[in-house]
């Protein structure tokens, strides 16, 4: 256990009867997670845990499932995991409400200026009521929500934007769009009609720096840029240019390039929200994310499949 869990996965981890050795609240070092890994059959680590070939050289042969307590698993490296006949297994699938839910904040919280207001009221700046004060994007005015990455978050995400009257346009996805009210369209074309763009697609070489500042100049000064998938997918410092340079009007941002390190030059823009990775952070989906990722252990260690394999 690279870090402790919800008590209730604790709690599970315990009743299997088995020696434990866990880590802490915080992420351990380098020195302290390769120490911990020695001689594991099973490891449930986090996404702030990197699990590379030093890793599993480090746990040994008998290592037979790493459990990531994400939905994400750019932090491990799953071919060499492979190679050793070792399984990687995510947490998919109990966490898209909730990250659903905080996307749809930020882009309110984007759209209508919401910290920008905060911010005003409590550095106590004089002001009265005008037309052109504090003028945002209108969601419900027929704005259109551009998905990228239509799976089960996207999905989720434009089911709530719907209840604001936005229309949806999504990047092609190999799933039937069961009846959704969804347009598709190829990644220029989303950025150029969009005026609310947010990202739900894993972090891959492929992906990385998808949105780059070609990609930024596409989108309209009016857009919003929304990022509650992986920090590496935007481009940071395109995106500080953009939002200073009024290429786009605004973004909300739940993960970062460096995490946990936030560039201090986004810190320094009025125009951007920030919340520090807590997609996730519900008390029930934790709950649910910390069982799962002990349930696929477990499973292993009993000489079943995993529950919700990657590999």
């Amino acid at each position: 256990m690279t870090r402790l869990l919800t008590d209730a996965a604790m709690a599970e981890v315990k009743a299997l009867g088995r020696p434990v050795v866990t880590g802490g609240e915080d992420p351990p070092d380098r020195e302290t997670l390769l120490r911990l890994a020695a001689g594991a059959e099973a490891v449930v680590c986090t996404l702030t845990e990197r699990i590379d070939e030093e890793f599993l050289d480090a746990a040994g042969p008998g290592l037979k499932v790493v459990a990531n307590v994400a939905v994400g698993y750019d932090n491990i490296d799953v071919e060499a995991a492979t190679r050793r006949g070792v399984k990687v297994t995510n947490t998919p699938g109990v966490l898209d409400g909730a990250t659903a839910d905080l996307t749809m904040a930020l882009i309110l919280a984007a759209s209508r200026r919401v910290l920008e207001g905060d911010r005003l009221l409590r550095e106590r700046t004089p002001w009265v009521w005008g037309p052109r004060m504090l003028v945002g994007l209108d969601l419900s005015a027929g704005a259109t929500l551009g998905v990228v990455g239509y799976g089960r978050i996207g999905r989720a995400v434009a089911r709530r934007a719907r209840a604001f009257d936005m229309k949806i346009l999504a990047t092609p996805s190999s799933r039937p769009d069961d009846g959704d009210e969804v347009e598709f369209a190829e990644l220029p074309e989303l950025l150029e009609r969009s005026d609310v763009v947010t990202l739900h697609v894993p972090l891959t070489p492929r992906t990385r720096h998808l949105i780059d500042a070609g990609a930024l100049r596409r989108m309209k000064p009016t857009a919003v840029l929304v990022n509650t998938a992986r920090g590496g997918i935007v481009d940071e410092g395109a995106l500080i240019e953009a939002l200073r340079g009024g290429e786009i009007a605004a973004a909300g941002l739940d993960v970062f390039e460096g995490e946990p390190r936030v560039d201090p030059e986004l810190l320094e823009l009025d125009n951007v929200v920030l919340t520090p990775h807590i997609g996730s952070a519900g008390a029930a989906t934790r709950e649910r994310m910390c069982g799962l990722a002990v349930a696929n252990a477990a499973a292993v260690l009993s000489g079943a499949a995993p529950l919700t394999p990657v590999n």
